[in-house]
């Protein structure tokens, strides 16, 4: 700040002073006459002491100081700064009581005017500051009013509504003519003086009979399906609309308040924010060693950023890809340079490189998010899945064992629950070798299931914007297949909170929400893109591809899930199966793997589960979806 606006501020806040100083003698002299005025019978005329107006004046300006009033700015005066002007003259009437009762025992100030003076200071102080705001409001307005900027339509009149208005008043491109709101009783209302024009099933009539050539979308709070049907009313209008960010972005430092941008398909498949007991999850990581595997991938490296976050000890990262490695190991050690931050290139299968990693870094908590996991892919790759989904996971997990770590956190998935792909059985078995062996340590083995992730590696958001970037077509699989999505971040956070819940053995499933169609995904992609569906670009059905169900479950109906602590995490107990003859089993398959003998790891992989179908992937679910929220069968 120059030394010219500091001046300039200086003398602002003088005037401030010396009017409030002004006002309180008024005040003080208007409850005095006031008080002589409604009685007649007094016997004493009206008198002042000498030093009477010196002390109100002293003790009524110490008051506003102390209680913050000059810190309050008049152009944003509010019903909190009228109550603390209140506050202030009340206490400034007891602080008067005591001053001149010291000085002269109350000898011409009788006690009724102790009480007229607050109610009279408060208007006093009150009037100018909200006739000033009104006044500069007002003047913004008829401003704004004559600016020749788009035309604008807010979608939302409550609080994001008014916030965003104040920001367009500043802003000579944009011209606001009211707003839409789907409380029908605010119909009719004005906000800051701008009318709300009608509800949202309302949208197209009020869009044209107010020449708006642009939405804007401020319900950053709603559900995603309450995002979901204002962005259909906006489609229906045929005008460009934006949507103003949400408040965790903002508060992440991820967007601005008054940034406005193109609604995003995160938007419309998101859910509200996550309440999570942080308590709880630093007293598991703050100042712990942590070992996460896989942490170059989607899930793997936000949960590292979890970790670093809450200030963990030492955090060791394992991945076989060196890239990702790099990426996050310098996103991490610039943005932490305390944190002890190892980055180890390894396959997790490699059990000499993890025994020496173990016994190196000594890790109290291990996430073990590495795994293949691409469904068609692994379909054909069932050696190469194997070995890394179930092998791998059963050295870092005997591992975890042998070196007492406290807690293992296996990363599952929803496809190990009745699996029909290689994938989803491969996961399915290392759920099954966790859990045992969990049984028979003192290591707190738990497990946590969720579906797809947004943008995650090979999901198929960023599929279908690729697809749309080259102009079609879109290829869904099936008319019916549908998926429950989540933000990287929200899976991220909600694993922690579930290593923070367990106390070992449970699976853990996360709450996924609403179940989404994929053709409904890839319509709203297409319309968010500015395209028409099957008009600018076409969606091809190619069938289901091997492995693949219609809709996934997170539990099996004999799991027999109940609610936890978090109202976004189930707790499921699991199937008790024989451990030696799930350890006699994975030798086995072990010893196929080393062999390189599919067929019988194909024997091998149905002995450990009986009920996997190889052709599964080519039909619909046979069995009774089990999800919190759902009734959906196939």
């Amino acid at each position: 700040m120059g030394l010219r606006k500091i001046i300039d501020v200086g003398y602002l806040r003088l005037a401030v002073v010396i009017h409030d100083l002004v006002m309180t003698a008024l005040a003080w002299w208007g409850a005095k006459e006031l008080r002589y005025v409604l009685d007649t019978s007094l016997q004493v005329g009206l008198s002042y002491a000498h030093l009477e107006f010196p002390l109100v004046l002293i003790a009524q300006t110490l008051l506003f100081a102390w209680t913050g009033l000059y810190r309050g700015i008049w152009r944003f005066a509010s019903l909190p700064d009228l109550w603390n002007i209140l506050r202030a003259a009340v206490l400034g009437s007891f602080a008067i009581y005591l001053s001149l009762f010291l000085y002269d025992r109350l000898y011409g100030v009788p006690r009724s005017v102790l009480i007229l003076y607050p109610c009279l200071l408060t208007v006093c102080l009150g009037l100018p500051r909200i006739a000033y705001r009104l006044w500069k409001d007002n003047w913004r307005r008829t401003l704004f009013s004559r600016k020749s900027g788009q035309r604008v339509l807010i979608l939302g009149a409550e609080n994001a509504g008014a916030t965003l208005l104040g920001d367009l008043l500043r802003d000579k491109h944009y011209k606001v003519v009211g707003f839409v709101d789907e409380n029908p009783n605010l119909r009719g209302t004005r906000i800051k003086g701008y009318p709300v024009l009608g509800t949202l099933k309302q949208l197209s009539r009020v869009a044209r009979a107010s020449n708006a050539r642009m939405l804007l979308i401020t319900h950053t709070s709603s559900s995603s399906s309450k995002i979901r049907e204002m962005v259909q009313g906006c489609e229906q209008t045929g005008l460009p609309y934006r949507i103003v960010p949400r408040l965790e972005d903002v508060v992440a430092g991820r967007a601005h308040v008054n940034q406005v941008r193109e609604v995003a398909i995160e938007d419309l498949l998101g859910r509200n924010a996550v309440e999570l007991d942080w308590a709880a999850i630093r007293e598991i990581l703050t100042g712990h060693r942590v070992l996460v595997t896989g942490g170059g991938g989607s899930i793997g490296s936000a949960l590292c950023r979890q970790v670093a976050r809450l200030a963990a000890h030492s955090l060791t990262i394992v991945d076989n890809c060196e890239f990702n490695l790099y990426q996050i190991t310098r996103e991490l050690s610039g943005a932490y340079p305390d944190m002890v931050l190892n980055g180890v290139l390894a396959d997790c299968g490699d059990e000499v490189a993890m025994a020496r990693l173990f016994h190196d870094f000594k890790p109290h908590i291990v996430f073990h998010a590495a795994a293949y996991k691409h469904v068609p892919l692994l379909q054909a790759q069932l050696r190469t899945a194997f070995r890394n989904n179930v092998l791998a996971t059963r050295t870092v997990a005997d591992l975890s064992d042998r070196h007492d770590v406290e807690c293992f956190v296996l990363i599952s998935t929803d496809k190990a629950v009745n699996p029909t792909s290689v994938m989803g059985a491969c996961k399915r078995i290392a759920e099954i070798w966790c859990q045992g062996l969990g049984a028979h340590s003192t290591t707190r083995f738990i497990t946590v299931r969720f579906g797809n992730v947004l943008d995650s590696a090979g999901s198929v958001v960023p599929l279908f914007r690729e697809q749309i970037r080259q102009g079609g077509p879109v290829t869904v699989t099936h008319p019916d297949i549908s998926r429950y999505f989540m933000s990287i971040p929200e899976a991220s956070q909600l694993i922690l909170q579930a290593a923070a819940l367990g106390h070992g053995g449970e699976i853990f499933a996360l709450d996924m929400g609403e179940s989404i169609k994929i053709r409904d995904l890839a319509r709203q992609m297409i319309q968010l893109s500015g395209k028409k569906p099957d008009v600018d670009i076409a969606i091809v059905y190619v069938g289901l591809r091997p492995g693949e169900k219609l809709f996934e479950e997170l539990f099996h109906p004999q799991e027999h899930y109940t609610i936890t602590e978090h109202a976004q995490i189930f707790r499921a107990h699991h199937r008790p199966l024989s451990w030696n003859k799930v350890q006699t089993q994975i030798v086995t398959a072990s010893e196929a793997v080393v062999q390189c003998d599919e067929k019988a790891l194909q024997r091998h992989l149905s002995d450990i589960l009986p009920s996997f179908n190889w052709n599964g992937g080519a039909q619909a679910n046979n069995v009774v979806s089990i999800h919190p929220h759902s009734k959906e069968t196939g």
